[in-house]
């Protein structure tokens, strides 16, 4: 008999194996749990930079925001953001501007650094496809090119999370009644 009679065939698994594999899925927290959690984690610093110290009440100890906008490309996607409770600025890359013209805007409107905290003046949130990868190197060069500190972690930690369930910060939103606990229980405000 060949060595090559004993493999299985393309397409077939040892039934073993896949014994072995269900089990090693059953035991502890899933993988999908631990990386919605991470994901929130990303997503509660976000949104509490992205928030403007005026929308909290006085007596709230929560740490205060600092108006940090998030740049994102279209209207479903600021849709996605506000499910999750971000009531601070988003930008959308989509408004029929170039680049140039959207790239002075920022710019002008929110500086180099921000002001409250002295941290990023923007965050980047563009979707982790090969579209949004371009279009986020792109407008990261070109505010960088103006001395524009810009945060993109948390595209990067989204991108690492989210990327089984999907590539676009839109499809957040399917996912908001998971996340927006998670996020709350790190953000309360």
């Amino acid at each position: 008999m060949s060595d090559h009679s004993k493999r299985p065939r393309h397409g077939h698994r040892n039934p073993d194996q896949a014994a072995t594999d269900s089990s090693e899925k059953i035991s502890g927290p899933s993988d999908r749990q631990m990386r919605f959690e991470k994901a929130a984690l990303a997503l509660a610093e976000a949104r509490r930079r992205n928030r403007i110290e005026d929308d909290l009440p006085p007596s709230n100890g929560a740490d205060l925001g600092c108006g940090c906008p998030i740049v994102v490309e279209g209207r479903r996607d600021r849709e996605a953001l506000e499910a999750l409770g971000f009531t601070g600025p988003i930008e959308l890359v989509n408004r029929g501007w170039n680049t140039g013209r959207l790239v002075a805007y920022l710019h002008d409107t929110y500086g180099t650094r921000n002001p409250v905290d002295g941290d990023a003046a923007i965050i980047l949130l563009m979707d982790w496809d090969r579209t949004g990868g371009r279009l986020q190197r792109q407008l990261r060069e070109r505010l960088e090119s103006l001395d524009v500190r810009i945060d993109s972690e948390t595209r990067r930690m989204l991108s690492i999370a989210m990327k089984p369930e999907g590539k676009t910060v839109e499809m957040l939103i399917a996912f908001s009644d998971k996340l927006r606990p998670l996020i709350d229980s790190t953000d309360s405000f």
